[in-house]
């Protein structure tokens, strides 16, 4: 199964990790890792992580501040990657 990011996805995910790497370069890498890791074993796994808060989509807390959320398709669509207290949906 492919995995697919959003451009939307990509965005927020860069946003993210330039806002920690100019405070800490060693924790936005750190992140970066957990995040590449949690989401190259979703064709594996695509169900493995808990429902999402909107029907039809999961989420994976790669860190207890920040989530990725997708859903399962005909492929594995990365909808967002966002941070655990900003309002969603």
């Amino acid at each position: 199964m492919l995995v697919e990011w959003r451009p939307e996805a990509r965005a927020e995910l860069w946003q993210i990790l330039n806002y920690i790497g100019d405070r800490n370069f060693v924790a936005a890498s750190e992140l970066f890792q957990a995040i590449e890791a949690a989401t190259s074993a979703l064709p594996e796994h695509p169900y493995l992580y808990r429902f999402g808060r909107v029907p039809g989509t999961r989420e994976i807390v790669v860190h207890p501040n920040y989530l990725v959320v997708y859903r399962v398709m005909d492929r594995i669509e990365i909808l967002s990657v966002l941070h655990a207290r900003q309002e969603y949906p």
